[in-house]
């Protein structure tokens, strides 16, 4: 009887031929096939109009009008993400600009006695599963993921008053796989 020596999996699967690139080339074939830009990349500023940014991006979570007909779009990537891109169309209903704001310049926007509101306009819709109420505290959480300055998965938190609904404080901390940090390559 003939006996059969037991291989790692991952030795096992190299062995038996798989062919790898055949299964990334796969992979990218199928994100490629996707209906919606992760980014809005294929947009081009002047040119797309909110239709374009809807076919392009999919439809927003969040959207305001301002008084003179501009409209900011929110499209948060989270929770496996780390950005949430604000779109912005002009009065004349073109794109202007389309900006990650999960990074530290727009988390320094983020002050003590903002509204919930002001926080939504300014880094869109937190993770749900991630929104924490803390009864005895009166206090709810919201948090964001982002790649920080040194490609390391990131939370950002603020935290609201209970009662009257405005930032008490923010902070930010950095996420761990086992050991170590867990990178995101920026």
């Amino acid at each position: 009887m003939r006996q059969f020596r037991r291989l790692a999996p991952r030795r096992w699967l190299f062995r038996a031929g798989v062919p790898w690139g055949a299964v990334g080339a796969l992979a990218l074939w199928g994100c490629a096939l996707s209906t919606y830009s992760y980014s809005g990349a294929d947009l081009k500023p002047g040119q797309a109009t909110l239709q374009d940014v809807i076919a392009s991006m999919g439809e927003p979570p969040e959207q305001w009008t301002e008084p003179d007909h501009s409209v900011q779009l929110s499209y948060p990537r989270g929770p496996a993400g780390y950005h949430s891109f604000m779109v912005y169309l002009g009065p004349d209903g073109r794109l202007e600009r389309i900006v990650n704001v999960m990074d530290e310049a727009h988390f320094y926007l983020i002050s003590r006695g903002m509204t919930e509101s002001e926080v939504l306009r300014t880094l869109g819709p937190p993770v749900p599963a991630w929104t924490n109420y803390f009864e005895a505290r009166r206090e709810l959480v919201w948090e964001w993921r982002y790649c920080n300055e040194f490609s390391e998965a990131a939370r950002f938190d603020v935290l609201l008053d209970g009662d009257r609904r405005d930032v008490r404080t923010s902070m930010s901390w950095v996420e761990y796989c086992g050991q170590a940090h867990c990178y995101c390559g920026r």
